[in-house]
């Protein structure tokens, strides 16, 4: 079982539970990750040469998937449009580049830490998780958590994981400190913006997203 990895600081408390949940589980023999970033992670799962992964929620449509999500109720810091006359996308991003075209907001997609790391140095950007709900009053899903099969096993993941909040030792938010250059407390801050559980209300977000999604493309 191949599982695609994003290793960005928004599933760091999700990393943490599957490396518990592998070790008390069949799946520790069984289970490998690839890493890389979304949209790389997006072609891999769509090329089945991963088996489950958190995929673009743009992308996710046409696939089987628990309620797991990467998701943002309010604000998030980690998906910015830096103003500019110039529109560019962010390569490793898919549903954030729709969405800043579904919002009109112009100038340079930016996602991931590297977004978070620049919302804490710099005041001029767009929050387009923020921008989204004050438009719509609605959670904006990023990503979903798919499967091509073994649903069984996904669903138990689901379970399992949104049974608690998963407290993040000091040592990885050490390490993430140093491999992002981002404060551990600022680390802490962001992922209370982040929710996981696909509730009815994240459901009414992703199906308006996908209305919205189908009129720029």
């Amino acid at each position: 079982m191949i599982f695609g990895k994003i290793e960005y600081l928004n599933l760091l408390p999700f990393h943490i539970f599957m490396k518990r949940f592998s070790r008390n589980s069949q799946t520790q023999k069984i289970m490998n990750y690839k890493k890389n970033v979304p949209a790389k992670i997006n072609e891999a799962f769509i090329a089945k040469e991963v088996d489950a992964a958190f995929i673009s929620s743009i992308k996710a449509q046409k696939y089987n998937y628990v309620n797991l999500g990467i998701i943002a109720k309010k604000e998030v810091r980690s998906v910015l449009v830096i103003p500019s006359a110039n529109s560019k996308s962010d390569k490793e991003s898919a549903s954030s580049n729709i969405l800043a075209k579904i919002l009109k907001q112009e100038g340079e997609v930016l996602i991931g830490d590297k977004a978070l790391k620049y919302a804490l140095q710099n005041k001029e950007y767009i929050d387009l998780a923020e921008i989204w709900n004050e438009k719509y009053n609605l959670p904006f899903v990023f990503a979903l958590l798919c499967y091509h099969k073994d649903k069984k096993i996904y669903k138990k993941i689901e379970k399992e994981f949104l049974k608690k909040q998963y407290k993040i030792p000091y040592y990885i938010l050490q390490k993430a400190k140093e491999q992002t250059g981002i404060e551990t407390k600022d680390i802490c801050n962001y992922l209370e913006l982040i929710s996981y559980r696909l509730d009815n209300k994240a459901k009414l977000g992703l199906k308006k997203f996908y209305q919205m999604a189908k009129r720029v493309s």
